[in-house]
């Protein structure tokens, strides 16, 4: 090799080192530079023979400069591990808030892009008018099977009555709806009585009644989901006609989502007179006073006095179940989460009271807000999400996604309040940062002898968590042990309270 190109190898070589320099922390690249060069110079030294500089000789030059960059990247990555071990915003109690917080804002977000939850979580959007029962045949095991013929509730409009003042009559078929979208395509149609939507008080947009009372008219309602589908959320749709089977009906609202509480999955309403309907159906009853008094359940039985046949047994049964909404729910198994939080996890936050050293009051107000702002975090978003889950597929009102709530929720409530005790239990009571360094001390076969457990350290000297390995009758739980300032020397650059 001649001079040239040595001189070219060796401007490469220390060109390559001073970028490689550049990848270190700010504070080592000058000492770290000089090292690499030093070290370079000695293997040139160690591989050349005699004055001759050789191809073999400078390409373990090169290598050894790649080997320089591996150890660049190595220093790099310490000084950052390092930096986050370090960090006053690691493992803190503002971390923590954070962390809940985010997951919180994502899960009520979501909710507000699923239609079905934004349906769900308003209760005015589906909540009917009061003392409405569904009359069904007291012999029926499923409260969502259609039992009452359209003949008896014609002889029920017709006479007096004693305790129901007000009928509404409906049935659900499978119905060719012929559109402009999507010819022949068939639908559940619930053929309704003229004051269907009027006694169940439901709401209805871009309704075409003019001067009439809202539900009297007759024509056709759809759903959210058939408008938006079928019709391409069409805003003039009011007063268009369509086809049902052999008829035409004209479209005289569109239903918010989610209003439907009742038997039966609906993706129309025609509104019709009682002649025009057959068939059995759904007979809705509004209680008079007298009624009222008498409906002391959610399911009472019904004794006609002036049937035609006398063996006839009825029974009346509330909407307080299908409009009870989501919150209620929640509720409940907010509640059986408290009870069974006990069985999983200990509710003990560690004993201090052995140690003649306390935290000031201050300090012990501050855990307790700690805590309370965690559950006050969790307890919205296990809400949030778990109606995300029930009704991230649907848009309607039904049984299964009630079940996915009331799984969802009291899951997430459980082992969210469990995960709060276990950071609670691992976070210094005076600075609330979680202590770390576990370190083994004693022996298992001394365990009734002598302390045998883990130790954890607060990185900033204010305690020591001792977690005994095996619970006995004189160290059943984890305590904490306060340390005074004759410990700070220990921990340099730190503030001991």
């Amino acid at each position: 090799m001649n001079r040239f190109a040595a001189w070219i190898c060796s401007t490469i070589e220390g060109n390559t080192l001073r970028c490689t320099s550049l990848l270190a922390p700010a504070q080592q690249r000058a000492e770290w530079r000089q090292e690499w060069r030093a070290e370079l110079w000695h293997a040139r030294e160690a591989t050349r023979i005699g004055e001759e500089i050789t191809w073999k000789t400078e390409w373990e030059m090169l290598r050894f400069c790649s080997g320089a960059i591996q150890d660049a990247l190595a220093l790099r990555r310490l000084a950052w591990e390092r930096r986050e071990t370090h960090s006053a915003f690691h493992g803190s109690a503002m971390e923590c808030l954070l962390l809940l917080s985010a997951i919180l804002t994502a899960s009520y977000s979501l909710s507000l892009v699923l239609p079905g939850v934004r349906a769900e979580s308003h209760p005015s959007l589906y909540k009917v008018n009061s003392d409405l029962i569904l009359i069904q045949d007291a012999l029926a095991n499923d409260d969502s099977l259609a039992t009452i013929p359209i003949e008896k509730y014609k002889v029920w409009k017709t006479r007096r009555q004693r305790y129901f003042d007000g009928f509404a009559f409906y049935r659900v078929a499978r119905e060719v709806v012929s559109t402009r979208v999507a010819a022949n395509e068939r639908l559940h149609v619930a053929h309704g009585s003229l004051n269907l939507f009027w006694m169940l008080g439901l709401p209805t947009r871009l309704s075409a009644a003019v001067g009439e009372a809202e539900g009297r008219t007759p024509g056709l309602i759809l759903s959210n989901e058939v408008w938006q589908r079928n019709f391409g959320a069409d805003p003039l749709i009011s007063g268009k006609m369509v086809k049902i089977g052999r008829s035409e009906a004209r479209v005289i609202g569109v239903a918010p989502p989610g209003v439907w509480r009742l038997p039966g999955s609906v993706d129309a309403w025609l509104l019709e007179k009682d002649n025009a309907n057959i068939g059995v159906g759904y007979v809705i009853a509004h209680l008079s006073a007298l009624g009222k008094s008498e409906m002391v359940a959610r399911r009472v039985q019904i004794t006609p006095s002036n049937a035609d046949d006398p063996d006839e047994e009825l029974c009346g049964i509330s909407f307080a179940d299908r409009t009870k909404g989501p919150f209620g729910f929640f509720q409940f198994t907010i509640f059986l989460s408290f009870l069974a939080l006990p069985a999983i996890t200990s509710v003990s936050l560690g004993e201090s009271n052995f140690c003649s050293y306390r935290p000031s009051w201050t300090n012990r107000l501050c855990r307790w807000m700690f805590l309370s702002t965690k559950i006050a975090l969790l307890l919205p978003t296990v809400y949030f999400a778990s109606l995300d889950l029930a009704y991230w597929h649907t848009m309607t009102y039904s049984i299964g996604a009630q079940y996915v709530q009331l799984g969802s929720s009291f899951t997430m409530s459980l082992f969210g309040l469990r995960w709060i005790l276990l950071d609670q239990r691992n976070r210094c009571p005076v600075c609330l940062r979680r202590v770390t360094h576990p370190a083994q001390v004693g022996l298992a076969g001394r365990t009734f002898l002598a302390w045998n457990g883990t130790e954890l350290i607060c990185a900033d000297g204010h305690t020591l968590l001792h977690v005994p390995a095996l619970p006995t009758s004189w160290f059943d739980t984890q305590r904490w042990l306060y340390l005074d300032t004759s410990w700070k020397f220990l921990f340099a650059g730190t503030s001991v309270g």
